[in-house]
């Protein structure tokens, strides 16, 4: 089967390297409420640009923060990767599974964020929003790797 759109197989490994690891340290960050952005400054070309009570900018140069950023990046790569490489057995239902739990991860995650545009006012809101830039990842990887693990646990071994 032609698998055009998925990374080899060993991504799968660099994957989970990069992403269990900044995953968990976005939830202790976000948990303890400490500001990363502190420690590595850079300057940066800002396509936008509006600070808190500042002037807006487009197309410059700005000094930032980016140890958030870097952070975002890494979890979305890792997820990536994670969730898009080959699987050992890539075939037909292996798509199969793929395509549904990716469609579920979007329906799943379209109804948390209903239920936070209904129910969560103020900066809480901005943080659900923040997490979902990967939430739908996660979420994905998660449904296609519990459905695999029932599709290993009802097939007998054939050896």
């Amino acid at each position: 089967m032609k698998t055009h759109f998925l990374f080899p197989r060993q991504f799968k490994k660099i994957g989970w390297l990069i992403f269990i690891p900044a995953l968990i340290a976005a939830i202790v960050l976000t948990i303890t409420d400490y500001n990363i952005d502190n420690y590595v400054h850079a300057k940066v070309f800002a396509l936008f640009n509006m600070e808190l009570m500042g002037k807006s900018q487009a197309m410059t140069i700005i000094e930032n923060g980016i140890s958030d950023e870097i952070l975002l990046v890494l979890i979305i790569v890792g997820g990536l990767f994670v969730g898009f490489s080959k699987h050992r057995n890539e075939d037909e239902f292996i798509a199969k599974i793929r395509y549904e739990s990716l469609v579920w991860a979007v329906y799943f995650n379209c109804a948390i964020m209903l239920l936070a545009t209904i129910f969560i006012y103020g900066m809480y809101y901005f943080e659900v929003m923040i997490a979902n830039m990967f939430t739908l990842l996660f979420f994905f990887i998660i449904r296609f790797h519990m459905m695999l693990y029932k599709l290993n646990k009802s097939v007998p071994d054939e050896e």
